[in-house]
């Protein structure tokens, strides 16, 4: 049983991981990299589908823990990023751009609290 919840977290990371890097790659080809913006893309979009499918795997409908694990684990555990979102703070700090480093902590936060809630409405419409 550990051998298959373990291939089926590396097999969603794989998937979170490859749309993570696209959905950063866009945001950054559009708005450009002044400013984490595909990062914290990622993490508002991530925050929207973790409340959405909380609150559909708990409350709406009843799934496999296999499926549960794949999603909330596997996929939105590697398409999140909180670790790059620390480092590029930080590198902001350390570049002489505390203004933008305070920026990207409070709208990060923000909105992916608002993201997490926005999710949770919407799947119970």
């Amino acid at each position: 049983m550990l051998l298959k919840t373990t291939l089926i977290i590396a097999f969603g990371g794989a998937a979170g991981a490859v749309g993570r890097y696209f959905i950063s790659n866009l945001f950054y080809d559009i708005l450009g990299r002044g400013f984490p913006y595909g990062t914290l893309a990622v993490n508002v979009i991530g925050s929207l589908l973790i409340g959405f499918f909380y609150v559909l795997f708990i409350e709406k409908i009843t799934l496999g823990a296999e499926l549960r694990t794949l999603i909330m684990v596997g996929f939105l555990g590697a398409f999140t990023t909180f670790s790059t979102f620390s480092l590029e703070t930080l590198l902001l700090i350390q570049q002489g751009n505390p203004l933008k480093a305070f920026f990207n902590v409070i709208l990060s936060v923000v909105l992916c609290l608002f993201a997490s809630w926005l999710g949770m409405i919407l799947s119970r419409i």
